[in-house]
């Protein structure tokens, strides 16, 4: 048997959570193939098989955490693939073909009751595999894995079914009524009852069913328990501060409007407004740069290059992987990165060091519809750039109310090192950029 081990992940990490299985126990896989998914303190890593063969003993199911170098499975190298047919099917074929032909096999036993499905990558009846964690709460709830619809890769029964499947079970069909039996001639028919006082039915309440007041506990992720330390790391330890302003964004949309068409067709990527802003973050950290220093052991280091992470929601939540050197990148650099991450993210595959390291971050929440909101610093940095959504609002120009595309940009700050003055003229500076673009190219 070749042991699957948790590999080292990144430095200083020593445990992991067990995400998704992507193979079940009995399923052949080739060497190198993705075998089960782990998250960590930073991103999510899938670990490949090591060896072709069978997948066996999986020691670790979803959510149960594991050391590194811990034995999470094994595979058995002498397998093969079943071709068609299972294991034993195969090694029940040569018998049936050796009995007489004159003595008929004698027939199964009928059943009205389907046979459950087994655990760990055999089949269901439906056809399907049924995971273990679907298992478990299949065998917690008494329900059968065939009257849930499967949704996974390859007909794969999944935890998620079979929680969809708890919370909206479908409408049974009630059968028809009876008929009523012949009423004698004679029988008299009773009148029904009056009404309660107040004009309600007390029966119809009596027989409400009450609301569902189910709970599910499931363990906090890697991820989302690093994001939180983090977090309260940076209420506990910064002086944070938010100061807020406004930005006309119509010159920056008449400007992407006019050239996104040649610019996709260019450099193969959107153009989008991301890439304005992250240059003209670039602008204001040079005016200012204490928002792009740190406090490290009593000393406030600045850097001169600007590494900015880039908020990214991915299939595990909200994640920063860091653009390296904004300042030497253009607007297709800038542009094809956002891109790149966006997709790995979306498919879990952002490494711990895409995550590492990052002197400034912009977040924008607009996409999400946030009209206003106060980030927070990602320690060691200084300072977060928040965006919203854009929204034509009433604004006086030369003394006239106009129509305006608007937008409200924040900035938290650590005021330990960033004064009220410097966190001020950061965010002016990003609105004379974006009001004025063509700052960006002529260096103004």
């Amino acid at each position: 048997m070749i042991q699957v081990e948790v590999p080292t992940v990144g430095e200083s990490i020593s445990e992991v959570q067990i995400g998704q299985w992507l193979k079940a126990e009995g399923d052949f896989v080739e060497s190198g193939e993705d075998l089960v998914e782990i998250e960590t303190e930073k991103a999510s890593v899938q670990i490949p098989a090591p060896a072709s063969g069978i997948l066996q003993g999986i020691q670790k199911q979803q959510e149960e955490f594991a050391l590194v170098g811990e034995v999470i499975a094994q595979i058995d190298p002498n397998g093969a693939p079943s071709g068609g047919g299972s294991t034993n099917e195969q090694s029940a074929a040569p018998a049936t073909s050796s009995a007489s032909p004159s003595a008929p096999a004698p027939a199964a036993p009928a059943s009205n009751t389907p046979s459950p499905a087994k655990v760990g990558g055999s089949h269901s009846g439906g056809g399907g595999i049924v995971m273990p964690a679907a298992r478990r709460i299949l065998d917690e709830h008494g329900i059968n894995a065939q009257d849930v619809p499967a949704t996974g890769p390859g007909g794969r029964l999944l935890k998620e079914d079979v929680v969809a499947f708890i919370r909206n079970p479908p409408q049974k069909q009630a059968p028809p009524p009876a008929p009523a039996p012949p009423q004698p001639a004679a029988t008299a028919i009773a009148a029904p009852a009056p009404p309660a006082p107040g004009g309600g039915s007390f029966g119809s309440l009596m027989t409400e069913q009450a609301p569902h007041r189910g709970e599910e506990v499931k363990p906090m992720s890697m991820l989302r328990r690093t994001i939180a330390s983090r977090l309260v790391e940076a209420q506990q330890t910064a002086a944070l501060l938010t100061t807020f302003n406004e930005i006309d964004m119509q010159p920056t949309m008449e400007m992407r409007s006019q050239y996104k068409d040649l610019f996709a067709e260019k450099h193969g990527v959107k153009l989008g407004f991301m890439s304005f802003f992250a240059k003209a973050a670039v602008e204001a950290l040079r005016k200012f740069p204490a928002v792009n220093a740190e406090i490290r052991d009593g000393n406030i280091v600045y850097r001169h290059y600007q590494d900015i992470g880039i908020a990214i929601g991915g299939g595990k939540g909200l994640v920063v992987p860091i653009l390296r050197n904004v300042e030497r990148m253009n607007f297709a650099d800038i542009e094809r990165s956002i891109s790149d991450y966006a997709k790995e993210a979306g498919e879990n595959r952002l490494q711990p060091e895409d995550l590492m390291g990052g002197t400034f971050t912009i977040s924008n929440g607009g996409i999400y519809g946030s009209l206003l909101s106060t980030p927070i610093v990602n320690p060691p940095q200084s300072g977060i750039l928040g965006l919203h959504s854009i929204q034509k609002r009433p604004i006086a120009v030369n003394d006239e109310v106009v129509i305006r595309p608007m937008m409200y940009i924040a900035l938290t700050y650590d005021h330990r090192i960033v004064d009220g003055r410097e966190a001020v003229g950061f965010l002016k500076t990003i609105k004379d950029v974006i009001e004025e673009p063509a700052r960006l190219f002529l260096e103004l």
